[in-house]
């Protein structure tokens, strides 16, 4: 059998002497674009401009009423009651931010900051912390979902502004935050100053974006469904920064340590729980858990829970109210 493939080889390679020598064919183009996150608009869609609604202080809300009813025994009629005989609060929150609301690697289930206090809110209504369903949405999704009754609640680092409370309601503010930006350490960026004509990143239906579009030197907006994405972008190269909130940028770098957080603050961002228009009792026993939470030390051991990396927890925003 050995002789028989030599042979057969060595007819081969005579064959191939005598004729003629085969043209190379040409290498085949291989595209070297880096593969980018779904959904990325680069640049961002064109926004109209802002609406003018009616003044407001963002920060206030509706004062709670008394002391909070005793869990499982919610006010007939109430939107509380109605949760309770569905038997889960239903709450949208993000899956892909690092220490507020992301899934753990080791446990696979969800957790962070927001995680837990949806789960305070659910043991408020039911005794238990764990009679909650959680549904992972995109920061554009957040009044929609809301809008459409899909969801109860939502916990996503949502910024209280007047024009949004047209829309929804919101829970006093549970977290305070400033609009900076997220570069590659030795960029050369110290501020927006810097960043005329170059790329920055933001999540797309979020207040940061209008506020990178509004910048006099003219950066370019890009945006995607999550902050994690903008990460994935700027790690790539395909954006010269992200801009948010400080603290999700300081959960950013604590994941990228070749990156920095730099520049001023150029916006103030109170954080609300977002809740339906028409729910005001919800707004209000809602708020009465948060104002508990303030007070007996749940909010700040939620925070030394998981956002230490961030710095010492600070005082909790203080509740403000409608007169």
């Amino acid at each position: 059998m050995r002789m028989r493939l030599l042979a057969t080889a060595a007819v081969m390679m005579m064959l191939a002497g005598c004729g003629p020598v085969p043209a190379e064919e040409p290498e085949a183009a291989v595209s070297a674009r880096v593969p980018v996150p779904v959904n990325v608009k680069d640049p961002a869609a064109s926004l109209s401009p802002a609406p003018s609604p009616p003044a407001c202080v963002p920060r206030q809300s509706l004062r709670p009423e008394g002391a909070l009813p005793a869990p499982g025994r919610m006010p007939d009629g109430s939107t509380m009651a109605e949760i309770v005989q569905r038997g889960r609060l239903r709450v949208g929150i993000d899956q892909n931010a690092y220490l507020f609301g992301f899934r753990d690697p080791d446990t696979g289930e969800l957790s962070g900051f927001e995680i837990d206090l949806g789960k305070e809110i659910a043991r408020a209504i039911f005794g238990d912390a764990e009679a909650v369903q959680f549904r992972a949405i995109t920061t554009a999704d957040r009044i929609p979902v809301l809008e459409r009754g899909d969801v109860d609640i939502v916990i996503r680092t949502m910024t209280m502004t007047c024009e949004r409370w047209q829309q929804v309601n919101f829970s006093t503010e549970y977290l305070t935050s400033r609009q900076r930006l997220l570069v590659n350490k030795g960029s050369g960026i110290g501020s927006f100053d810097d960043l005329g004509g170059r790329k920055v990143c933001a999540t797309a239906g979020s207040t940061s974006i209008r506020k990178i579009v509004e910048q006099p030197s003219g950066p370019v907006p890009v945006s995607t469904d999550s902050t994690l994405d903008c990460l994935v972008l700027l790690q790539q190269g395909q954006v010269d920064a992200v801009s948010t909130i400080d603290v999700l940028l300081a959960a950013l770098a604590a994941q990228d340590r070749g990156t920095e957080i730099v520049g001023p603050g150029i916006t103030e961002e109170p954080s609300g729980i977002g809740i339906p228009l028409g729910d005001d009792d919800l707004v209000r026993f809602v708020n009465g858990v948060l104002e508990r939470a303030r007070t007996d030390g749940t909010w700040k051991r939620i925070y030394e829970r998981w956002l230490l990396p961030l710095g010492p927890a600070p005082a909790p925003p203080a509740a403000q109210y409608r007169t």
